[in-house]
């Protein structure tokens, strides 16, 4: 069978876009405009936590992404603007048919914005091709929370990522200089499976960053503390958990086998930067409880 190049395109290949803009006025945050092409969409705005948060949820009708698929997302919020968005569902990135599957995500957030981008769980199935470009533009006084939880393989079904290429590339900027720029590169095989370098037998990944005010030592060391691994003698393998201050923010890592974990580790470290940084209490998204 010819090998397909990953550029190449497929007639049966999705193009989706979603292009949503929030405006302030009156205390208020609105959706003012949003124009989306399938498989993407988003709900109507819900407010459970008052007025001035604006919570969006995205659909992606098409159930997972396949080899060829090109999604394109771009949010703007406007000053003063604060928006809460998130996935109806975990995202699949399906094995790929010999093509490369895209997602760009373009973000721009004006003076005094805050935004809040917390998608649910994405599934690498073995065999996937897939690479996604995040691009964040801050202005003064900008607030950004955003974190990524990838999954490497059906774990529920013994499977490995061992075939296929994963990658990731984001890049923070603030008035045209780089906060944090982060590249990220896979290729499934058992060896990167297993090496120390890489997943050290560990199916899950998870990023977590926020960019915005200055973070002090001992918020870093009450959010390390937020992490609880589990309790002896429960034969399960250690995971590996991180946390860095960096210029105006801090950023997490984790590493290990459940996405309960770390899951509920973002939650937590999510909730005290709203309380300690937006002035918010906690509010979790209704599509989570369903």
């Amino acid at each position: 069978m010819q090998k397909l190049c990953p550029e190449a395109e497929s007639s049966q290949s999705w193009h989706g876009k979603l292009n949503l803009v929030y405006n302030h006025s009156q205390n208020k945050t609105a959706l003012i405009q949003s124009r989306n092409q399938a498989p993407l969409k988003v709900q109507r705005p819900f407010y459970p936590e008052g007025q001035s948060v604006c919570h969006s949820v995205i659909l992606h009708t098409a159930g997972g992404i396949v080899g060829g698929d090109r999604l394109s997302s771009d949010f703007h919020l406007q000053p003063d603007s604060k928006a809460l968005i998130t996935t109806a569902a975990a995202n699949k990135i399906y094995r790929s048919n010999g093509l490369q599957a895209r997602q760009n995500i373009d973000i721009k957030i004006d003076k005094n914005a805050c935004l809040e981008w917390l998608p649910q769980e994405t599934i690498v199935f073995s065999g996937a091709s897939f690479r996604q470009d995040i691009k964040i533009e801050l202005a003064d006084d900008a607030n950004f929370i955003g974190w990524e939880i990838t999954r490497f393989g059906r774990t529920a079904r013994q499977e490995k990522f061992l075939t296929g290429e994963w990658r990731s590339n984001t890049e923070i900027w603030q008035n045209n200089k780089p906060l944090w720029i982060d590249r990220q590169y896979l290729p499934g095989s058992e060896e990167v499976f297993h090496s120390p370098h890489a997943l050290a037998g560990k199916p899950i990944v998870g990023t977590l960053i926020y960019i915005g005010k200055p973070v002090s030592p001992e918020i870093v060391q009450k959010i390390r503390t937020l992490f609880i691994p589990p309790s002896p003698p429960l034969p399960i393998p250690p995971s590996s958990q991180g946390v860095t201050r960096i210029e105006n923010g801090l950023l997490c890592r984790y590493r290990g086998d459940s996405t309960a974990k770390v899951r509920n580790w973002f939650i937590s470290v999510w909730q005290l930067l709203r309380i300690s940084f937006l002035n918010r209490s906690s509010c979790l998204p209704r599509v989570w409880m369903l």
